[in-house]
């Protein structure tokens, strides 16, 4: 498991209150972890704040499971 999905489980697991098991690159928000628009937005507020980055809303609005938000932060890593 790389160390990038492992710190986004730890935010969604605070974030969600739920335990991290069965999270995987697949796991959909809203489908599978029953977020809401209000958990969507605390979940990407969590990611810019322990990645120390910024995801403007049209990068939000395209990010859709687990496996979408690692590649993303993945990505600007520098």
């Amino acid at each position: 498991m790389s160390e990038t999905l492992t710190e986004v489980k730890a935010v969604i697991t605070e974030v969600l209150k739920i335990d991290g098991e069965g999270i995987d690159m697949d796991t959909r928000f809203v489908e599978d972890l029953k977020a809401d628009s209000m958990d969507q937005f605390f979940l990407i507020d969590g990611f810019c704040e322990k990645f120390n980055t910024n995801i403007g809303d049209e990068d939000a609005r395209g990010i859709k499971t687990v496996g979408d938000v690692v590649r993303y932060i993945d990505t600007r890593k520098g």
